[in-house]
């Protein structure tokens, strides 16, 4: 069953949604290389706790950190530790906020000092396939459509779509009804109304799709090892069309 949400908590999960935003343009500046995962991740639970939220990631199915942080050929998922990250690497960072009883939740991949030509075209695709699966997120088209816009843009440029993940539907639980692939055919799947929220988050590798999980239980990495990326947006279905309640703005920013 999907949970269309009123006028009134859109706006509450706007506010949810745009700490962690916030959250992300605060830990966006202290990545560079040599730093490790776990100083990341205590940044963030204590902006997001002085800022009147709570971590949304934090004891959700047992889950032990606020931030998954995951490198390279890591997909998602991953649990921030204490190794140096070395230059060159792809971090991509999901970050959830839990406050006034909705959850907010985005996803960036960032550079960690200068990285490869690939792996950079990888970032600017997947973030492109992001925005373009945003634009068909209007009322009357369907989940299928946006998988369909994500998974054709990704494609075409060589690279392959995670399918065993998917984004979701959100609100006063973290994953909610629908689910939102990245692939799909068109007019296929829910139709998208007013008051549907959902996280739109293409997972897009270098080389093959295919995926495995880790022994810890959590992270889920790249059969083949090479680098994944991974951009996530909170967007609310309204009549005027879809709205971003997470940007990427204030990240990019803090980076430039």
């Amino acid at each position: 069953m999907i949970n269309l949400k009123t006028y009134k908590e859109i706006d509450l999960m706007r506010k949810s949604s745009s700490l962690v935003s916030l959250t992300h343009s605060e830990i966006a500046k202290f990545i560079k290389p040599g730093v490790n995962s776990l100083y990341l991740d205590k940044i963030a639970e204590e902006f997001i706790r002085d800022h009147g939220g709570e971590p949304g990631f934090k004891g959700y199915n047992g889950f032990p950190n606020t931030l998954c942080v995951s490198k390279d050929h890591e997909v998602v998922h991953g649990i921030p530790n204490d190794q140096e990250i070395d230059e060159g690497v792809i971090l991509s960072i999901d970050c959830g906020v839990y406050m006034n009883g909705f959850y907010g939740d985005s996803a960036y991949s960032y550079p960690v000092g200068n990285i490869s030509k690939d792996k950079q075209k990888l970032l600017d695709v997947t973030k492109e396939a992001l925005q373009r699966g945003v634009l068909v997120a209007n009322c009357g088209n369907t989940i299928g459509d946006i998988g369909y816009t994500i998974q054709k843009y990704a494609e075409s440029n060589g690279f392959s779509v995670v399918k065993e993940l998917v984004g979701h539907g959100i609100g006063r639980n973290l994953h909610e009804s629908p689910e939102v692939p990245n692939y799909g055919i068109k007019g296929s799947g829910s139709l998208l109304e007013e008051g549907m929220v959902i996280a739109i988050e293409p997972m897009i590798n270098l080389g093959s799709s295919e995926v495995i999980q880790k022994n810890d239980g959590w992270t889920i990495v790249t059969k083949d090892g090479l680098p994944s990326a991974h951009f996530e947006y909170t967007v609310a279905i309204n009549k005027t069309g879809p709205e971003i309640l997470s940007p990427f703005n204030l990240i990019e920013e803090a980076l430039n």
